[in-house]
């Protein structure tokens, strides 16, 4: 977000859907979380054809796909349940594609949810959950 759409977002000047704020939100606040778990950031929202990965970190000698789940309330449900089997399929999709804009290297992935949960828009609790799952059949090897 450049400065002017910051000053009109200031100032009240635009009118930017409630869920897009809250992601956008909560997305910051998972990067700032992991880099401090000694992950190291290397690009958001990466986006395809297939799919779109919100963060991507590398953390050792692991490339780390990032989905991020921003809720204002767990009443029904956990955030990371909103990840389901069509949603795992299109970021193994989108990982997939982001390998080969690297030239397909031969390097271990994982795929991590974060939870974050706010309260009056404010972030109250963040959840990291690492190796949440693996690459999507029949896309991974064996």
């Amino acid at each position: 977000m450049g400065l002017w759409e910051r000053c009109k977002q200031w100032a009240g000047l635009t009118s930017e859907p409630t869920h897009l704020h809250r992601g956008r939100l909560g997305e910051r606040a998972a990067r700032r979380h992991l880099q401090r778990l000694g992950m190291k950031f290397l690009t958001a929202n990466f986006r395809t054809k297939r799919g779109e990965i919100d963060l991507v970190f590398r953390d050792r000698d692991c490339l780390v796909f990032v989905e991020v789940k921003t809720r204002s309330s767990e009443d029904w449900t956990r955030p990371a349940a909103a990840v389901n089997a069509r949603k795992r399929r299109l970021l193994s999709r989108a990982a997939l594609d982001y390998l080969r804009r690297l030239d397909d290297p031969e390097i271990k992935i994982r795929f991590d949810i974060v939870e974050v949960l706010l309260d009056e828009g404010a972030v109250r609790e963040i959840r990291h959950l690492p190796h949440t799952f693996s690459l999507e059949l029949p896309y991974r090897h064996g």
